[in-house]
Formats: C-alpha cells, structure tokens, sequence
C-alpha cells in the first residue's frame, strides 16, 4: 500500500537529497523534513503581512484560495512566513527586494506532502503541489509581492501652501 508520504509527490520532493530515504523516514516519524533549496526548487520567503495584504484576508481558505489563483503552485506556511517553491535558480535572476528567494546552500522545513490543515500547530502546505515538478511562476510571486506592498504603502500626502 501506497501511503501519502510514498507518494510521487513526496519522492519528488524527496530527492532533492541526495539520499532521498532520509526524508522519507523522517515524513514516516514526523509532519516535516528538512530539504536543500536550490537542487529540486528554490523557495520565495514571502512576509505574511505582505501576503495577506496581497489578497485581502487572513485566514487560512481564503489566503489558500487566493494564493492557489494567483501563484498556481506550492506555497508552505510557516506561522508569520510563506514559503513560494519556484525552479531552481530563480535566485539567480530575483531582483524583488520584498522577499529572499532561497537556493543553493540554504535548507526549507517542508510538511510531509498530506498536511495540509492549519491546526494553528505548525508548518502546513497551504497551497499543496498539484503534481511532481509544478512550481509557482517567479513574475507571478513578484507580482502578489508587489500588490501587498503597494496595499500597506499609505499614498503620498499631497502638501499644499495656503493661498495667500
């Protein structure tokens, strides 16, 4: 039998080790694994804030929908960070200022590939990978980052010198 954690999500996910096994024990013992950017994908650490200015709302089915629309692939949620999993070398070329992509030589806590529930407990898939190598498009990731800022940027005050 087949579990969620055999999965050829998980196995995709899983070998971005190089000893793959290792993740699958540990998503066998516990929700989360610790996996290497940059080999299988790389990660936009996006501000929670930013996110949930972004697409207008905090809690969970509505930032999960919203986030799923928009990025139209995997994003992790870690309590105040989400987590973008875009191709490999999108550091290479990211210029947004709002958020750090990760890659080569930085590590991601990723959920066993089935936890997908906010239990307000922990590290969760809040938009799950719909299949084995779907990322979320780095331009769309830049884009929800924008909005949410330009959202939280007050407009400029105008100032006018009284008529005299």
């Amino acid at each position: 039998m087949t579990t969620t954690t055999d999965s050829a999500l998980g196995h995709w996910l899983a070998e971005a080790l190089p000893a793959p096994q290792e993740a699958m024990h540990d998503w066998r013992a516990s929700p989360i694994t610790m996996l290497p950017t940059g080999r299988r994908f790389d990660a936009v650490r996006m501000p929670g804030d930013l996110v949930h200015a972004a697409v207008g709302a905090t809690d969970h089915a509505t930032v999960s929908g919203a986030l799923a629309a928009a990025l139209a692939g995997p994003v992790i949620c870690d309590t105040r960070w989400y987590y973008a999993l875009v191709p490999p070398r999108t550091s290479e070329r990211w210029t947004c200022g709002l958020a750090r992509c990760l890659s080569t030589g930085a590590w991601l806590t990723v959920p066993r590939p089935d936890r997908t529930d906010d239990t307000g407990t922990g590290i969760h898939w809040c938009v799950p990978m719909a299949y084995p190598g779907r990322l979320c498009d780095s331009a769309a990731v830049d884009q929800l980052l924008q909005d949410g800022h330009e959202r939280l940027t007050p407009a400029p005050c105008e100032f006018r010198r009284p008529a005299s």
